[in-house]
C-alpha cells in the first residue's frame, strides 16, 4: 500500500486453476485495489461468490481494499493458431481425461468445505423457535448461500457425469449391423 501512495492502485489478474480445469475454460478474475484512505460505499457484491472456508477470514479482512473488475477476452490470429496446434496436439487427452477423477481432490476439499459450512450455519441458527427479526433473516441468508454453493459443486458433478456418458456412448456403444 506505501506504493501506493505514489503510484496508481495495483491490479492484479487471477487465474483459478481449479475451476479452469473442471470447466473447461480459462477462469480469470481481475481486481483493483482502492486508493489508501478512500471508504468504499456499503453495498452487497453484485454477484455472489463461493469462497472456501478457510479463506473466508482472509476475505473478509480485505474486502473493502479492492474491487472486481470486468474481464473480457478477445483472440488475434497468433492466438487462434497457436490453439488450433495446441488442440491437434492434445485433442486425444481431452476426449480420454475424465474430470470427475481428474477433480476427485477438488470435489471431496468441496464437500468437506460445504458441510463444515452448514454445520456451522445450523448451529449459529440454534434450535430455537420462528421468531422473526435481523438474526432470523442472517441466519437463513447464509443457508441460502452455503444452498447456493451446494448447486453448484452439485452442478459440476453432474456435467462431469453427462461428459461421461456421452464419451461411453460414442465410443463404447456397439454398432447396429
Amino acid at each position: 500500500m506505501l506504493n501506493q501512495q505514489y503510484q496508481e492502485p495495483w491490479v492484479a489478474i487471477v487465474v483459478d486453476p481449479i475451476r479452469t480445469m473442471s470447466a473447461g475454460k480459462v477462469n480469470l478474475g481481475a481486481f483493483r485495489t482502492y486508493p489508501k484512505g478512500y471508504k468504499p460505499p456499503d453495498e452487497a457484491p453484485g454477484e455472489y461468490q463461493t469462497i472456501p472456508l478457510e479463506k473466508i477470514e482472509d476475505f473478509g479482512v480485505h474486502c473493502k481494499q479492492y474491487y472486481p473488475l470486468e474481464v473480457s477476452y478477445f483472440k488475434s490470429s497468433l492466438d487462434s493458431h497457436l490453439l488450433d496446434l495446441l488442440w491437434n496436439k492434445y485433442w486425444v487427452n481431452t476426449l480420454s481425461s475424465c474430470s470427475i477423477t481428474t477433480n476427485a481432490d477438488y470435489t471431496t476439499q468441496q464437500i468437506s468445505d460445504l458441510s463444515q459450512k452448514l454445520e456451522r450455519a445450523e448451529f449459529q441458527g440454534g434450535t430455537g423457535g420462528f421468531g422473526k427479526g435481523g438474526s432470523f433473516a442472517r441466519e437463513e441468508n447464509k443457508l441460502g448461500k452455503v444452498s447456493q454453493d451446494c448447486s453448484k459443486a452439485t452442478i459440476e458433478v453432474v456435467h462431469g457425469l453427462m461428459e461421461q456418458v456421452v464419451k461411453d456412448r460414442l465410443f463404447n456403444f456397439p454398432t447396429r449391423k
